[in-house]
């Protein structure tokens, strides 16, 4: 019984630490490559929600709901591309992030812990977060060019699009008249 057991662990094990086989005829550097590029835009996506979120719930002023609104309806975006990106990385046998640690190990975006950020400049941040974030889907889109990865480009190309509205719309959100 016990030899049993102990055939059985090692099958597990074997199994567990086996590579994922997925159909792609992308080729495993490609794989690796456009994993790592497509798993930091997900750990900023991420960072860059919880912001966005962190900005909502601590929005105040004269112009309260209006920014509120705006910047609940840009979490939900940005929330709603965390998973089609994830599983775009396990379709072509890439592995995610697993935890609030990986994604804080991985995340370029910085967080911001302040008590009290005036409205004006948590707009103005995550305008700046937004055009860094469109230019690295940019960087990920180039990764799967070389690698000839079009699904995974096509889908960049669309979340461009969404970033660069977001960036627009708290820009002249913030922009001075004179």
């Amino acid at each position: 019984m016990n030899k049993s057991n102990s055939t059985k662990t090692l099958e597990l094990r074997r199994r567990r630490d086996a590579p994922l086989t997925t159909p792609t005829d992308l080729t495993r550097s490609a794989t690796k490559d456009i994993a790592g590029a497509m798993n930091e835009i997900l750990a900023d996506v991420f960072a860059l929600y919880l912001k966005t979120k962190n900005f909502h719930w601590h929005m105040s002023g004269p112009h309260f709901r209006d920014y509120h609104l705006l910047l609940d309806e840009q979490a939900e975006q940005l929330f709603a591309m965390t998973d089609p990106i994830a599983e775009r990385v396990r379709k072509i046998g890439g592995l995610t992030l697993k935890s609030i640690g990986h994604i804080s190990r991985t995340q370029r975006v910085l967080d911001n812990d302040a008590d009290y950020v005036e409205p004006l400049d948590m707009l103005a941040e995550l305008a700046d977060d937004n055009k860094t974030l469109a230019m690295r889907l940019h960087e990920a889109h180039n990764v799967c060019d070389e690698h000839r990865d079009v699904a995974t480009a096509s889908l960049i190309e669309v979340w461009i699009d969404e970033t660069e509205r977001r960036t627009w719309f708290l820009f002249e959100t913030t922009r001075r008249r004179t």
